[in-house]
């Protein structure tokens, strides 16, 4: 079988190298197409692919219709909305990800996010710490629960809101479920969002749940930008000018809101929840792995689409 590694956003090179040894040591062919200038680029080499790894690489209707061959995509990473799953479900083409590959990462980058808005993002003049403060978790899964026992480690008071996880789940680990996500704003300093982007959650983070927070509040964002309702966010920091917000998402309206609220708000240039040499290197390899396994054996464990 024929394996395209695409990433506009290349793996590093330990990460290629060793997916390449994971595909070749069970008979497969690799293609490598990096740092691509346009979607034809793409469209044209998966145009003999049997399997297809990409980063945030969007795979659209367009990229499934040229893959003539193409029987499985793997999203190196937990997040996997770039990816056409209609699309992918008309060719009865798996689609997977590889959840807690890159949890880490993100986890210790919303810990940073804390302290960065907390010491004024290291400028001069008092700041506070996060000891004693109390975070509250929006989706307790591979990235919550380790944010959740990275800030318990830093003295951080940890709650948390998620309808699918058991609330004893939560307790063994030491946070307190939230009876609600409005009850959970209401009471935590920080708030960590760790949703994915579906059709209910687009735009469900906006003023009526922002403004619910205590004086000082701050909201981190390492999860998508399209979980966030901009304009509310906007008309949120305007009336309670007392809250901060930091992404790893830019907004759409970000130099807007640079402007506006100046330090007190964030966004770093560019996605870095999974740059990290682990991270990549983690994330690449599982996408390996995992497309192996499903040729030998038809696993589908992580498969994110239905037929």
């Amino acid at each position: 079988m024929k394996i395209l590694i695409a990433t506009e956003k290349p793996f590093a090179a330990a990460a290629v190298s060793g997916m390449k040894e994971i595909a070749r040591n069970a008979g497969h062919e690799v293609k490598l197409l990096e740092k691509y200038a346009s979607p034809e680029k793409l469209i044209e080499a998966v145009a003999d692919a049997d399997a297809l790894i990409v980063r945030s690489d969007k795979v659209t209707a367009d990229v499934i219709a040229a893959a003539a061959n193409l029987k499985i995509v793997v999203r190196a990473g937990a997040g996997y909305d770039n990816i056409d799953l209609e699309a992918c479900n008309a060719r009865k083409i798996v689609a997977m990800n590889t959840p807690g590959q890159n949890a880490n990462a993100v986890a210790e980058l919303a810990i940073a996010m804390m302290v960065f808005m907390s010491r004024n993002q290291f400028t001069p003049g008092t700041g506070s710490e996060i000891q004693g403060k109390k975070l509250g978790i929006q989706a307790y899964g591979n990235v919550g629960r380790l944010v959740a026992k990275k800030a318990i480690g830093m003295g951080m008071e940890v709650t948390a809101f998620d309808p699918y996880v058991p609330a004893g789940t939560m307790e063994a680990d030491g946070v307190v479920p939230a009876a609600s996500v409005e009850q959970m704003y209401r009471e935590c300093n920080f708030i960590s969002l760790h949703i994915p982007a579906t059709p209910q959650t687009r735009k469900s983070v906006g003023y009526d749940l922002i403004t619910l927070m205590p004086a000082g509040g701050c909201l981190l964002n390492t999860a998508r930008k399209e979980i966030i309702n901009e304009a509310e966010l906007d008309k949120a920091l305007t009336d309670r000018p007392d809250i901060k917000y930091i992404t790893d998402i830019a907004a759409d309206n970000q130099a807007e809101l640079n402007e506006k609220f100046g330090k007190r708000v964030f966004a770093t240039p560019k996605k870095m929840g999974a740059e990290t040499a682990e991270a990549n290197i983690n994330a690449g390899l599982a996408a390996a792995s995992q497309i192996v396994d499903f040729f030998a054996t038809g696993n589908t464990r992580f498969q994110v689409n239905g037929f």
